[in-house]
């Protein structure tokens, strides 16, 4: 399961963060991947906004991880600057997930292994010059995303490029 969407502005990015939101519940994973810069932390102030969390959303990188309470406990997680699979599994990011946080794992490509099975995968890549514009795919694995893909299609459907099953 695969959507491509295109953002034109970072306020774009933010909107289908938000749409996004509305679909999450406790326990989820999701794997933010992309370059530096592609809007991983701009998706997740959407997000965040989506699940009625009012602390400003800020990137994680220094601190590795960040909490916000809203509709759901956001787990905001950056492991970029870990050199080490120990060094993520230290951090506990499956009792976050078994607590019924969402987690979101920015540079999640990673760590994708140690990501719950049933977990949603977004990559975020700037495929031209224009430094606002965004293509983000958003693949779904497991059952718990399978049963809300219609769904899914239907929020996203405002910045749908083109959606395959």
């Amino acid at each position: 399961m695969r959507i491509e969407i295109h953002s034109a502005t970072a306020q774009d990015t933010r909107e289908v963060g938000e749409a996004l939101a509305s679909l999450l519940h406790e326990g989820d994973a999701i794997a933010l991947t992309g370059e530096l810069g592609a809007g991983k932390t701009t998706f997740v102030q959407g997000l965040a906004r989506g699940l009625q969390i009012d602390d400003p959303i800020v990137s994680p990188t220094f601190t590795l991880i960040r909490e916000y309470r809203g509709r759901l406990h956001l787990v905001h997680v950056d492991v970029y600057r870990l050199e080490r699979v120990q060094d993520v599994i230290d951090l506990g990011l499956d009792d976050e997930v078994s607590d019924g946080a969402l987690l979101v794992v920015e540079w999640g490509d990673a760590v994708q292994a140690l990501l719950p099975p049933d977990h949603l995968t977004i990559e975020m890549t700037v495929p031209t010059t224009d430094v606002e514009r965004r293509l983000i795919v958003l693949s779904g694995d497991g059952p718990s995303w399978h049963a809300r893909w219609e769904r899914l299609e239907s929020a996203l459907v405002r910045w749908a490029s083109g959606s395959a099953a």
